[in-house]
């Protein structure tokens, strides 16, 4: 039977957002008709309905057959597939990766909390290439981590700090943008973070080894001849496990020198972030820089 509410009752129900169900132009149901019954038709109009003192079920009622729609129903629903999250978990199989496969697998990552507070994932950016194809070059550029102009528009160094970079670079007779040519000289620049930490706070270890295969495959795959490595977990990162205390040693201290990274020799400078806030320091990065091209044509030689 139908409830009798008042407009008080009925707008009170309204507010807790609870339907009120009613025939509209059925007529009430028989005082023979059971739950069961009851219970079917409300499944086939979608509205639970509101009973407040059910009538007696005989047996033979409580075990009358439910209906096959609602029964497929039933096993539509439990049959259908449960999707897992994927939050904590690396994507497996990434020393097999191809270039546009580790792109796309990059850009839907969800290993490490990061995911849940970025805007765009930043791949790297760098000579132009076919689509999927892997491009050629010969230097590799890697910074720390995106910060807030990176993660907006899904490229590194866009900033003041990506500025200050490719005025660098310009000096050397390189750009971001430029095929390399007959005699090389291609870059890519990326980050061992593709994702920003909330605030450009620095990255937590945690956040650095899940992130850290992913740069590991691309240069497997870029196969650069120079590395240079700008800042200090950017240092870190890479020569982990070639410099012993690496971790705790000043970044002055590893410059002036050519370090390696999976067979690809590596010079460390500071980040162009921090030369913004040290021009004096402008000197030793040109150094720095020096040193890797001078590094680059004795491997052509």
């Amino acid at each position: 039977m139908a409830l009798n509410l008042d407009t008080r009752q009925r707008a009170m129900l309204a507010e807790m957002h609870v339907r009120v169900w009613s025939p509209l132009t059925a007529p009430e149901p028989a005082a023979t008709s059971s739950a069961v019954e009851v219970a079917d038709a409300a499944v086939l109009t979608h509205d639970a309905p509101v009973v407040s003192s059910p009538a007696p079920v005989s047996v033979a009622a409580a075990r009358a057959p439910v209906p096959a729609a609602v029964t497929a129903h039933a096993a539509a629903l439990a049959a259908a597939p449960v999707s897992t999250p994927r939050m904590g978990q690396r994507p497996e199989g990434l020393d097999h990766m191809d270039w546009a496969t580790l792109h796309s697998t990059v850009s839907s990552c969800q290993a490490c909390t990061l995911c849940s507070t970025r805007h765009h994932t930043v791949f790297g950016v760098g000579a132009p290439a076919p689509e999927g194809q892997v491009p050629q070059v010969d230097w590799l550029i890697v910074g720390e981590a995106p910060g807030e102009n990176e993660d907006l528009q899904g490229q590194p160094f866009v900033g003041q700090a990506g500025q200050l970079l490719d005025n660098m670079l310009r000096a050397c007779g390189l750009s971001r943008t430029a095929q390399a040519g007959p005699e090389g000289g291609g870059i890519y620049i990326t980050n061992v973070l593709k994702c920003r930490p909330p605030g450009n706070r620095n990255p937590k270890p945690e956040e650095v080894a899940q992130c850290e295969p992913y740069l590991q495959r691309q240069v497997a795959l870029l196969k650069p001849k120079i590395i240079v490595a700008m800042g200090r977990f950017a240092v870190q990162s890479l020569l982990q496990h070639s410099v012993p205390g690496v971790d705790n040693t000043p970044l002055g201290k590893l410059r002036g020198q050519v370090h390696s990274y999976q067979g690809v020799p590596v010079v460390v400078t500071y980040h162009p972030a921090y030369l913004l806030r040290n021009l004096p320091e402008k000197a030793k990065v040109w150094a720095d820089l020096c040193l890797a091209m001078a590094q680059l044509r004795g491997r052509s030689q």
